[in-house]
């Protein structure tokens, strides 16, 4: 099981990359000042307004608020996951990641795993080659035609063919024990003891069209295979491999992602051919399940890169039943902002030969008059249980509160109990929680309080947060601020912990800092404040010198919290003798002239 990448890796990995080259091999920039300019890329522009420091490490847009650093930027820009855009920016820097929390869902050794991953793009070639030139490929061919497939698409997919052999690959590409034990772990081979206690290797696919499947960066993992001779399973997967987990792939995912994000949404499908008849037709955003249940690594996935996901099945019994899993699965994934729908397709209608009745814009018709999640939940429960009887409606509440307590907190689950009310004729509360109002949950209280001060500016432990993001150099000039943990109030442990972050390194920078608190709810709020006004004059001794003046603050505040506590501590039990001296003088502190007013 592999763990968090370390955030040691994560300073080095930014320590190496230069967010102006990343950025500009996407968006190309001009240098104006200290800084390089484009128009963003995230909304039109005329003007350009996207800022890219190569001092902080850091982006921003004036125009639509976009920042980030390095790996943000590729996760907005390329639709990627965290991880993926580790990876790539590792890649790019000849780093490797850690093995003890590698980011990789391959569950062997690095170099293990550059030997399967060769074995199996050698596998994909040669399957290629068999569908041009074997001559049992011209039936796989004219399998291909018949589905209306053109050599561009038979191309770009890499589609290829598994001959109806025993052995075919196992004696091209198995010739030494090596590559024997290769292509037996990444699942391309059988191996079977005969009755002179001796092994027997067989090829897994034989007589099928294979398809095959590329993980997030586009290599291939494993393959599904059509089976065109009748003799077989209609389709056959890679097994479960080091390489290949069908829980987490998708057919299809690396090629859908840019227009994934720009259609914004997703269409999934049930088989390889559908998916690539989508495409040809010009439906892109389309990707296709692996053959097993929809899981909670494809909704998240697929989430990640769009917020629409409409899940296009059979209007069959069995296309209904895989419906109502992947429904299940989605409930958990389904925030505020997301939303899921479900296409069933007529009787002997397949988004194949939907695309060719109706064309593309037929189809996509059809996409868009989808039944909504919450109207398949609701009709699919209340289709069980009689509705005109007090116990049937009790029944749907039965059926349906497990469902929606899976949900996370949000206005949509509100509505859902809301609608269950109606339908049973009773209030329903969702975890003690009234249907009728959004409850607040206590992270993002935390940082709405954190966010805001008094008639709205922003509070005195945020403006420090924000000018040493912006300024890491100022936590060596600062003074000192051991005790500051102790202080009651919100973000106090943020700042105290980049304080610490800056001094162990010198060389800290914006975009270091930024990477460190990612997993924190208040990584949105720390992103803006890097790049906010802190309308302090651009001269480093009057920046130091404010930046001071609110520690020497926060550490007054300190010190009278500390006052009080003992006073109260005094009305209720004798004091220890040093807890009576450090009282006496905090009291003549007070008393003294105050250094700094507020």
């Amino acid at each position: 099981m592999s763990g968090p990448i370390p955030s040691s890796f994560i300073d080095q990995l930014l320590a190496k990359t230069d967010i102006v080259e990343v950025i500009d091999r996407l968006v190309p920039l001009k240098q104006k000042g200290r800084e390089f300019m484009a128009c963003c890329p995230f909304h039109d522009e005329k003007t350009p307004s996207f800022s890219v420091s190569p001092e902080k490490q850091f982006y921003h847009c004036f125009g639509c608020g976009a920042h980030g650093t390095a790996i943000g930027f590729l996760m907005e820009y390329q639709n990627l996951g965290f991880v993926e855009a580790v990876e790539d920016l590792a890649d790019r820097a000849g780093l490797e990641i850690p093995r003890s929390a590698t980011t990789s869902e391959f569950s062997t050794t690095p170099d293990r795993a550059n030997q399967l991953l060769e074995t199996v793009q050698r596998a994909n070639s040669w399957f290629q080659q068999q569908l041009q030139h074997n001559p049992e490929g011209q039936a796989a061919m004219n399998y291909l035609r018949s589905r209306g497939l053109d050599k561009r698409m038979i191309s770009e997919f890499g589609i290829g063919y598994a001959p109806n052999s025993w052995n075919g690959l196992t004696n091209s590409l198995g010739k030494t024990p090596t590559s024997l034990a290769n292509l037996l772990e990444a699942g391309l081979i059988s191996r079977k003891d005969d009755a002179r206690g001796g092994e027997r290797h067989f090829d897994r696919f034989r007589g099928r069209v294979m398809f095959p499947i590329e993980d997030h960066r586009g290599r291939v993992v494993g393959f599904g295979g059509r089976d065109i001779t009748d003799k077989g399973p209609k389709y056959l997967n890679s097994p479960e491999t080091p390489l290949f987990h069908k829980g987490r792939e998708l057919y299809g995912l690396h090629r859908a992602r840019r227009a994934i994000g720009s259609r914004n949404r997703s269409i999934v499908v049930e088989g390889y051919m559908d998916a690539v008849s989508l495409v040809q037709f010009e439906v892109d955003n389309v990707v296709a399940a692996l053959g097993t249940a929809t899981t909670p690594v494809h909704v998240q996935r697929l989430f990640r890169l769009a917020p629409d996901i409409v899940f296009c099945f059979d209007g069959d019994r069995a296309g209904r039943d895989a419906a109502w899993k992947a429904l299940k699965v989605a409930l958990a994934e389904l925030r505020d902002g997301r939303q899921v729908s479900f296409l069933f397709l007529e009787e002997g209608e397949d988004p194949d030969t939907a695309v060719r009745a109706d064309g593309a814009e037929g189809f996509l018709k059809k996409v868009d008059s989808a039944i909504p999640l919450p109207d398949f939940l609701f009709e699919n429960l209340m289709s069980d249980v009689d509705m005109g009887r007090m116990e049937g409606r009790a029944r749907l509440s039965d059926l349906a509160k497990p469902l929606l307590s899976t949900m996370p907190v949000g206005a949509l689950k509100a509505m859902l109990f809301d609608r269950l009310s109606t339908l049973c004729g009773v209030t329903i509360h969702p975890d003690g929680t009234e249907e009728s109002s959004i409850p607040r949950s206590p992270v993002t209280e935390q940082a709405r309080r954190f966010e805001t001060g008094s008639q709205g500016q922003l509070p005195l432990v945020a403006q420090a947060v924000s000018l040493l993001l912006q300024h890491p150099d100022l936590a060596a000039k600062s003074p000192n601020t051991s005790a500051l943990d102790e202080l009651q109030m919100e973000g106090v442990d943020i700042l105290v912990e980049m304080l610490d972050l800056c001094r162990e390194d010198p060389d800290q920078t914006t975009a270091r800092l930024l990477e460190r608190f990612r997993d924190s709810f208040l990584h949105p709020y720390l992103g803006h404040l890097a790049h906010r006004d802190t309308h302090v004059v651009d001269d480093n001794e009057v920046r130091v010198e404010h930046f001071r003046e609110i520690i020497h603050t926060l550490l007054d505040r300190l010190r009278r919290q500390r006052h009080n506590a003992l006073l109260e501590k005094s009305r209720r039990r004798p004091l220890e003798p040093h807890e009576k001296d450090e009282l006496l003088s905090l009291q003549q502190e007070r008393l003294a002239p105050a250094v700094l007013s507020e």
